[in-house]
């Protein structure tokens, strides 16, 4: 199949920005989608280059896009295919640089998925190759037809993976999810930790399955070894398992139903749900006689699919744990929330190794937050619901975290941590107040303060300031004095201007309290 080929095809409505007939003649080896800046060491000769133009802003430099597509030109990438999604239209800087370098650009319409441009590009080859001499290495016929045989038959992707692979001499191969999850290795691949197989995902032998699909669903056909294979046909093996990864979507998402059920019985009941519906919709959804459950809720990008992708993909390293992800009726756009059974398939009473599961997945988390680097991925995690009908209060807590998480996470967490807050992290005052929405804490602190919320004037300023430093000495005029370098008097004046303005006695544990809390909330 060659560049112009694709132009001919109503079905992609591609339009061709620039190219010239040696550009456009160009064989296509295969497609990658990538929205790197610099793609060039993960791309083969004669590859197609999908990518929707994430990486680059109306702000950044003409360098930015001649970086970007001299890397096209340095792998003898066939041509670029820009999506106009991210910024309405192509950019005429990388037209021009691709102009420069001799890459053919086109233009990937909204209504034009990447996924339909690869299955195109396969299917075309795959039909072509199938009719050409053996030594063309496309698939053999007979393996060709053994795999639409087990992919018929439902066969689980390690058996689709050690057949596809056999006629190579069944080299190691594995199938990886975005954060290093093995979902599939042959029987002469080693097993690979959690970190050695993230790692390998930047290899060159790392073939994308499904490049349409979201950052955290993604799934890659790893080589750790050179085969003397054309790349076609590895694309062809990469089709194959997209084929069960479809199959499996569609089965998730009947399953992502009965969650959303679920979690719509437990958050729209007045009270505890009553036990007979719940433990019906329990059972629909594998978590009967689990308890306790925990209770997690994220908040990504306004993409539905993408926050139940990155939950859905975190939940799957509790390998000995059942859990089942929705959404719920008045979420958030970019919201998932999931109930996991915390009684563990070996009974060992913990998951991930020993490790609890908010400690598992605080572990996971700037891994999976780094596949989608551009968008902040917040969770919130509740602590144990020892009954299915606590399972209201499990699911408040989470929201309340999820709410902690996105105001800056328990005090004291690092960056990365911060981003995923457990209810058990939240054990002082300010962490408990960061689970309170902005505006309730907005207008907490305004009322409470009173005058001194008006931090535009220069004399309120310098009292809150008096006041934060009075309280965190623990009310000690003398420290308060020695730390603002003032006369003990002054600071006395002061603090009676603070009580003055905000009617409130500093002698009082609860006074003192209610503007500690005050000043948290600013």
């Amino acid at each position: 199949m060659h560049v112009e080929d694709l132009l001919r095809l109503e079905s992609l409505d591609l339009t061709l920005l620039w190219g010239d007939r040696p550009q456009l003649t160009r064989e296509i080896s295969g497609v990658t989608a990538t929205d790197l800046e610099d793609p060039g060491r993960f791309l083969q000769r004669g590859e197609l280059v999908l990518s929707g133009l994430v990486w680059w802003a109306p702000a950044d430099d003409e360098a930015k896009a001649e970086r970007f597509v001299a890397a096209l030109h340095g792998a003898g990438a066939a041509a670029l295919l820009a999506g106009e999604e991210t910024h309405g239209g192509v950019p005429e800087v990388l037209v021009e640089a691709c102009r420069r370098h001799g890459i053919a650009i086109l233009s990937v319409p909204v209504h034009t998925s990447f996924r339909a441009v690869t299955d195109t590009v396969y299917l075309r080859q795959w039909g072509d190759l199938s009719r050409r001499p053996a030594e063309h290495y496309a698939l053999p016929e007979n393996v060709r037809a053994e795999l639409g045989r087990l992919l018929a038959d439902g066969a689980d992707p390690d058996t689709l993976l050690t057949r596809a692979v056999a006629h190579l001499g069944t080299p190691p191969a594995y199938v990886l999810s975005v954060t290093g999850r093995t979902i599939a290795r042959t029987p002469t691949a080693p097993r690979l930790s959690a970190e050695r197989a993230a790692e390998a995902l930047t290899a060159t032998t790392t073939l994308s399955v499904d490049p349409d699909a979201s950052p955290y669903g993604q799934w890659h056909l790893h080589l750790p070894e050179p085969v003397e294979t054309p790349p076609r046909m590895l694309h062809e093996i990469a089709e194959v398992l997209a084929q069960h990864r479809r199959a499996a979507l569609r089965r998730e998402t009947t399953a992502r139903g009965l969650a959303s059920d679920l979690l719509a019985l437990i958050d729209t009941a007045s009270s505890p749900a009553a036990p007979a519906p719940l433990r019906r919709a329990l059972e629909a959804c594998g978590l009967a006689d689990q308890d306790p459950y925990t209770v997690i809720t994220v908040k990504g990008a306004a993409d539905d699919d993408g926050a139940l992708d990155a939950l859905t993909e975190a939940l799957r390293h509790l390998t000995d744990r059942d859990f089942a992800v929705g959404r719920l009726p008045m979420a958030e756009p970019g919201e998932a929330t999931a109930v996991i059974g915390t009684r563990t398939r070996t009974a060992t009473g913990t998951g991930g190794g020993g490790d609890t599961i908010a400690t598992t997945l605080k572990n996971l988390w700037p891994t999976l937050r780094s596949r989608n680097a551009n968008v902040p991925l917040h969770g919130g995690i509740s602590a144990p619901a020892a009954t299915p009908q606590n399972l209201k209060g499990a699911l408040t807590q989470a929201r309340y975290a999820l709410t902690a998480a996105r105001s800056g996470g328990a005090p004291g967490a690092s960056a990365s941590t911060s981003c995923l807050t457990a209810i058990e992290d939240l054990t002082t005052l300010d962490a408990l107040l960061r689970g309170i929405p902005a505006d309730v804490r907005t207008a907490f602190g305004i009322h409470a303060l009173g005058p001194l919320a008006d931090e535009t004037n220069p004399s309120h300023r310098m009292l809150l300031e008096t006041l934060d430093v009075f309280l965190t000495h623990n009310g000690s005029w003398a420290r308060t004095a020695e730390a603002l370098h003032l006369h003990v008097n002054t600071v006395h004046y002061r603090i009676q201007r603070v009580e003055m303005l905000t009617g409130r006695d500093l002698a009082r544990l609860d006074h003192k309290l209610d503007l500690k809390a005050a000043l948290l909330c600013r």
